[in-house]
């Protein structure tokens, strides 16, 4: 993620800290400065805030390592002042798989809660650890407070409301009997319905955090379906259907200025380049532009060319495809079939393609409701 910075690496997954959580930092430290509170007071709530966001990686991690037991690899987490990102590649494929990956978040601070709980006893501090009032960070038993958040995490992610694990839950249950497409269409409905009436609660009560709450989820929910209606439409659609049959070439040994020639002649702006008629790598867009402002038009494409893109084969997934080139961060990708070069595969030509299919289901639609 943009503007993280790096701060450890556990059990092979890098740590990163956006720095919008330095302003959290910041805010708590303001508000004990502005209430006279002392500075041990103020390093005390910051070292509260630290050790709840070290619980939320925790949880990030136990997604991560319940995906990878079923085979999908996290990028990396990030820590955000609305709590933690673990950026995994994908969701696993079956609902159960789901369900465990989703869970393993939540039993994480199930498990942190009743530690504390123990702990508190064994230290005599479990009468200590039943609030008369709200929560308050900095004030009262340090580790009380630090189980009770933890046994509150649990509850509000448990909410079932995308991106929410609760929403990934509900989901995972119902696609047991549904279809994937159905199962999240409902989760979906059933976490907008609540982020209506959290940001309805929020704005009567004058509470806007619970108004941000309520447009995170709404947002979330309306992602995860657009996500899920991509993941249908294009699940069992062959590459070969999507990909660029007519396009141009470049050799290593052409110039930038045939490039850029090509690029303004046309709406391509990725070339596949060749040399003694084998495929080679990509000449990406922004590698030509990087390079012209650097080298000039008479720099040979040879010193230009990408390989780091994936490529494809004629009748792999497209959607498993799409899943590789966002990876990758690739929006070209060369198509192979029986190891001959046979196209490109484009983002902007799978949108088009996506377009063009879901006009031709809705007539298809209208033809059988005219035909009845």
């Amino acid at each position: 993620m943009a503007w993280s910075w790096k701060i450890g690496r556990l059990a092979g997954i890098n740590v990163y800290v956006h720095w919008t959580f330095m302003l959290l930092i910041a805010f708590i430290v303001y508000l004990f400065i502005s209430q006279g509170s002392s500075g041990a007071a103020a390093a005390l709530g910051v070292l509260f805030v630290l050790a709840v966001f070290g619980c939320v990686v925790l949880h990030e991690l136990g997604h991560a390592l319940a995906a990878r037991r079923y085979g999908v690899p996290t990028r990396d987490i990030t820590l955000l002042p609305i709590g933690g990102v673990a950026r995994m590649q994908r969701m696993p494929e079956h609902p159960e798989q789901e369900l465990v990956v989703a869970i393993a978040g939540p039993l994480v601070n199930v498990a942190i809660g009743v530690f504390l709980a123990v702990l508190l006893l064994a230290l005599g501090g479990l009468s200590e650890a039943f609030p008369t009032g709200l929560l308050e960070v900095g004030r009262g038993n340090f580790l009380a407070n630090l189980m009770w958040v933890n046994f509150i995490l649990v509850l509000f992610n448990l909410l079932p409301a995308f991106p929410m694990d609760g929403g990934r839950v509900l989901r995972s249950l119902l696609a047991m009997w549904l279809d994937y497409t159905t199962a999240t269409a409902i989760a979906a409905g059933a976490g907008q319905i609540m982020a209506i009436l959290f940001g309805l609660f929020g704005l009567l009560s004058g509470n806007p955090i619970l108004i941000f709450i309520a447009l995170f989820v709404f947002l979330g929910a309306s992602a995860e379906t657009q996500q899920a209606q991509i993941r249908s439409l294009l699940g069992n659609v062959p590459v070969e259907e999507a990909m660029l049959s007519r396009f141009r070439t470049l050799a290593t040994s052409d110039t930038l200025d045939k490039a850029v020639n090509e690029l303004l002649a046309g709406s391509q702006q990725d070339f596949p380049v060749f040399e003694d008629d084998q495929y080679v790598g990509m000449l990406v867009r922004k590698n030509l532009l990087e390079n012209l402002n650097s080298h000039g038009r008479e720099y040979a494409i040879a010193g230009c060319v990408s390989r780091d893109c994936p490529s494809a084969n004629y009748g792999d997934s497209l959607d498993d495809v799409i899943r590789k080139m966002q990876e990758a961060g690739c929006s070209t990708v060369p198509v192979f079939a029986g190891g001959q070069f046979a196209g490109v595969l484009t983002l902007e030509n799978i949108g088009e393609y996506m377009l063009v299919r879901s006009a031709l289901q809705g007539n298809r639609k209208h033809s059988s409701a005219a035909g009845r």
